[in-house]
C-alpha cells in the first residue's frame, strides 16, 4: 500500500503552511499555555532556516503540508564522545495526522542523511512529550554529563556499521 503522503524538500513558499503546522504540535504539548505561546516564535522557521538548516515536508497528495522535519550537523560537545552525529532540530506533525506513520517517515528520512553524512548517530533534544515516539524508534537516551550544556532528553541514534561483502 502507498502512504498517502510524499516527502519534498521545503522551500521559502511553504513557510507559512509549515509554520502552521510547528504552532499547532507544540500547542499540543503538556506545558502551561503561557509558556507555549512565549515559546512560538523561536520554533517558527524563517527564509535564514532554509539556507542552514535541511527542511522536509510532508505532503498529502493535494500538496497539503502534514509534517516538518530539520536537521543540521551536530556539535561534537553535544554527542557521545568521540562521536560525529546530525542533529535532529525538529520534527512536527499536524494534530489531525498524527498516528498515520508520518512522524517515523520524516524521522526515517533525518536518520538516512545522518547515514548519507557518514555520520555515526543522530542527535535528538526531544520534547518531554516526544520521548515515548523516539525510544520506541530505537533511539537511546544519553547521560547528562554537563549540566550547563546537555539538554535533559538528549537522545541517539547509533547508525549501523555496514558490513563489508565477502569476497
Amino acid at each position: 500500500m502507498t502512504q498517502p503522503f510524499k516527502l519534498r524538500t521545503a522551500t521559502a513558499s511553504d513557510l507559512d503552511a509549515l509554520n502552521r503546522v510547528i504552532e499547532a504540535a507544540v500547542m499540543t504539548w503538556q506545558l502551561p499555555e503561557r509558556i507555549k505561546r512565549l515559546s512560538l516564535p523561536s520554533y517558527r522557521y524563517t527564509e535564514v532556516d532554509l539556507a542552514h538548516l535541511q527542511i522536509v515536508v510532508s505532503v498529502d497528495v493535494k500538496g497539503q503540508i502534514l509534517g516538518v522535519v530539520s536537521w543540521e550537523p551536530a556539535d561534537k560537545r553535544d554527542c557521545p564522545p568521540g562521536k560525529t552525529g546530525l542533529l535532529l532540530y525538529g520534527l512536527y506533525v499536524d494534530p489531525a495526522a498524527q498516528g498515520k506513520g508520518i512522524g517515523s517517515t520524516l524521522l526515517d528520512a533525518a536518520i538516512t542523511a545522518a547515514r548519507n553524512a557518514n555520520a555515526d548517530g543522530l542527535l535528538v533534544k526531544a520534547q518531554a512529550d516526544a520521548v515515548d515516539f523516539f525510544a520506541r524508534r530505537g533511539l537511546q537516551a544519553l547521560p547528562i554529563e554537563d549540566q550547563t550544556r546537555h539538554y535533559s532528553n538528549r537522545m541517539w541514534k547509533t547508525m549501523p556499521v555496514e558490513k563489508a561483502a565477502n569476497n
